[in-house]
């Protein structure tokens, strides 16, 4: 809303300044213009959720990784149901690897693995790309990079996050944890620590003090227990829906047959884990944050940049060569009727599905999802976040 009126403002201040300075017969058409720029301002509507993911992938850190692999989806289907002011965010995502003796000595043992992106499946692409070796973990100096190299913006109403997750000594390397957390504060981003070990030693090596700087959350998690999935009766039916839903999409662009596969591969890479996990995935694929612009022809359409007339003949998939533009346009509108309707289907069912694990006596917690999900909601009510679960 500050922004809005920061627009307003402006635009108002315009006008002001043209109608004192109005001395000829041309004073309504300058006040037009002000009254133009003020109907079209440069705002974004939808509130944002920053999450930026450093993990140690030191010789330790086998475990946090599978967890991390293992339970991405599960924390996207929560994200999904915040609202912010009756408005249902936008989720992007960051990850850093840091603490491997592969990567470069000079730049502090990390790697920017993704910058921010609501490419959900290069997002797990990218998870799932990480190893393990041993290293030197320097947490000020990742913290530090994190905030510098991505795009965290000023919007008051975004909820900028840093998950760091580690097991060694949080002074480390030469640049000082207090220092990248009063960086990190200045541009209200809330740092998150994770010890993968005993709460008391996350305490005495500094993660509990790295997160009070920024009044984050400190969390100690078993970073080698195994991801429980719990399954349901509801699980066959609704990777059955996910093939339908596959075949929804339409490929299109340079790129268009690459990024179809990538989205089978990562089908793939959640059902690696158990069946359970791949049906979180495809409760994520039928959620407003699995959005493929880029590449499916479907979620193009919506873009307000969209055009049926710039689209080329060589940019089309075979099915849609040759025929005219109402015929695609038909074709793309068949599709998203069945789209939504599958995913209407998934997203009731869904609904059965966590009843029935709610009600499970041995239901486990998961270290890494619990820990973050405590935390993002801790830190969201602060910005009058609300979750609405369906």
């Amino acid at each position: 809303m500050k922004t809005i009126s920061k627009s307003l403002v402006i635009a108002l201040g315009l006008t002001t300044i043209l109608s004192c300075n109005a001395k000829t017969k041309n004073d309504s058409n300058k006040l037009a213009i002000a009254e133009t720029k003020i109907e079209t301002p440069l705002v974004r509507v939808e509130p944002e959720i920053k999450v930026a993911l450093l993990l140690d992938t030191s010789n330790s850190m086998d475990g946090l990784i599978d967890q991390a692999k293992a339970q991405l989806w599960q924390i996207v289907n929560e994200l999904s149901y915040a609202k912010c002011e009756e408005k249902s965010p936008n989720l992007k995502i960051a990850l850093y690897e840091y603490g491997n003796d592969n990567l470069n000595a000079d730049e502090g043992y990390l790697r920017q693995v993704i910058a921010f992106s609501n490419d959900l499946d290069e997002i797990s692409k990218s998870l799932f790309s990480l190893t393990t070796n041993g290293g030197n973990e320097y947490c000020g100096k990742v913290i530090q990079t994190a905030i510098n190299q991505l795009e965290w913006g000023e919007e008051k109403n975004d909820l900028k996050l840093i998950f760091i997750a580690g097991n060694e000594p949080y002074t480390q390397g030469n640049v000082s944890y207090k220092e990248a957390s009063g960086l990190a504060h200045r541009n209200d981003v809330t740092v998150n620590t994770i010890f993968c070990g005993d709460y008391n030693q996350g305490i005495s090596t500094y993660w509990k003090d790295g997160a009070d700087l920024t009044h984050g959350n400190y969390m100690a998690i078993n970073h080698n227990q195994a991801t429980v999935h719990i399954a349901s009766p509801y699980d066959d039916k609704i990777l059955e829906l996910n093939e339908k839903l596959n075949k929804t999409y339409i490929a299109y662009g340079r790129n268009g047959r690459a990024k179809m596969e990538m989205q089978a591969e990562q089908d793939l890479n959640a059902m690696s884990y158990d069946k359970a996990n791949a049906v979180s995935r495809t409760v994520s694929k039928s959620s407003k944050f699995y959005t493929n612009t880029s590449w499916d022809l479907v979620d193009a359409e919506k873009e307000d940049n969209f055009s049926y007339e710039d689209l080329k003949e060589e940019q089309l998939p075979e099915e849609l060569k040759g025929k005219s533009k109402s015929e695609i346009k038909s074709y793309v509108e068949a599709k998203r009727k069945e789209r939504e309707s599958i995913q209407k289907e998934i997203t009731e069912l869904n609904s059965r599905r966590k009843a029935y694990i709610s009600n499970k006596s041995n239901t486990t917690e998961n270290g890494l999802e619990n820990a973050m999900i405590k935390a993002i909601k801790t830190q969201a009510e602060k910005k009058n976040y609300k979750w609405e679960k369906s």
